[in-house]
């Protein structure tokens, strides 16, 4: 937080007009919801979250969905990971060593994209749908039946439309994919990447490693409920709602 405050156009003004908690920059003023940026300002102001030193000024849907898919439902290589979801405009990054990954439109999948699937995945690895449980089933609908066993689907929610599993990713639009449904029954954060707190306006979340554009203390858009707390049986952070 302290580096946003000296470096971010965004939070150098926002902070320093209304207040914040930690780093308290004006003494006995907190501002609204301890100085939380809500999503849709981030979303129109993302250009002013890019540090001074210069960086990316777009968001990454994308981001963390390595790290979670090991929470979730591990991968191995020569698997392909599929993301469904016409709004991600970048395949997956970070995966772990062999393992593939694309974005395909639910509604319209590219007829190379499939080709490209059938061809190298026929009788080995797996091919890991991440998406709403509609657009998976859809998806698994339009591949050839010898491919259709070898489809593992991972449900893709929202913080709004968390559930009882037994599988599943936890992601934002704007902040991209920041927890997982753990074995133990609970949705786990990706806690060395993303942190998360609950403020009067909704849980907020910082992203730890991520240069530009800066996204610290972001509520969710609709300003979930809820509390984080540490994992009875693992200790790290899980999000209840």
């Amino acid at each position: 937080m302290r580096s946003s405050f000296a470096t971010v156009p965004l939070y150098r003004e926002r902070w320093a007009l209304d207040g914040r908690e930690d780093p308290v920059v004006v003494k006995g003023r907190t501002g609204s919801t301890g100085g939380a940026l809500p999503a849709e300002e981030a979303v129109r102001k993302l250009v002013d979250l890019v540090p001074l030193a210069g960086g990316a000024a777009t968001s990454e849907p994308c981001r963390g969905l390595g790290r979670v898919l090991r929470i979730a439902r591990p991968v191995a290589a020569g698997d392909v990971v599929v993301v469904l979801d016409p709004r991600l405009p970048r395949p997956p990054a970070y995966l772990p060593p062999g393992v593939r990954g694309c974005v395909l439109d639910p509604d319209s999948p590219p007829d190379t994209a499939l080709s490209a699937l059938v061809n190298t995945l026929r009788g080995n690895g797996t091919v890991v749908a991440v998406g709403q449980d509609k657009t998976v089933a859809a998806f698994a609908a339009t591949l050839p039946d010898e491919l259709v066993r070898q489809v593992a689907a991972v449900p893709h929610r929202e913080l709004d439309s968390l559930d009882n599993g037994p599988f599943g990713v936890l992601h934002d639009p704007l902040l991209g994919y920041l927890g997982a449904f753990g074995e133990c029954g609970r949705w786990h954060l990706d806690w060395t990447r993303v942190y998360a707190r609950s403020t009067s306006a909704g849980l907020v979340f910082t992203l730890l490693r991520q240069h530009s554009p800066r996204l610290v203390d972001v509520v969710v858009a609709g300003g979930v409920r809820g509390t984080v707390e540490p994992c009875p049986r693992h200790g790290t952070p899980v999000v209840l709602t």
